[in-house]
């Protein structure tokens, strides 16, 4: 099976580290790449070219929410997954309407990431049965 190439985006260095060593455990998953801002993360998915992009919701220069709406248009767009601190109904609203995948608040991480990333991914590397990718 294909990798699942995934590009993480958050403004916190040690928060990118921590789900870096979450997912370098799971078969069929390569992290390709990581960005600090939404404005970084477009022009890393212009040339890493990632199946799924794990965004934070708040970071300087560009949020998640502006930069899921550029990667919304793309004609090969990847599945945009918004994460955040806030559980806040308004914020998954505004993200989905963004044009993201899914919404995923940080205290699920661990245990809703990978389902999610499975639901989302079908056909990758990151086998296994799918789950309900709305966290």
């Amino acid at each position: 099976m294909p990798l699942c190439r995934i590009l993480l985006v958050d403004d916190s260095p040690i928060f990118l580290a921590s789900v870096v060593s979450l997912l370098a455990e799971v078969e069929g998953i390569e992290v390709v790449g990581t960005a600090m801002s939404g404005r970084e993360a477009l022009e890393r998915v212009a040339v890493l070219e990632p199946d799924l992009v794990l965004m934070d919701l708040r970071m300087p220069e560009m949020n998640g929410l502006e930069a899921a709406r550029h990667l919304a248009v793309l004609p090969r767009r990847p599945r945009v997954v918004i994460m955040t601190v806030h559980g806040d109904k308004a914020y998954r609203t505004a993200a989905l309407k963004a044009g993201a995948d899914s919404f995923l608040r940080k205290v699920e991480l661990e245990d809703r990431l990978l389902p999610l990333i499975r639901t989302l991914l079908t056909g990758c590397g990151a086998d296994g049965d799918p789950v309900d990718g709305q966290a």
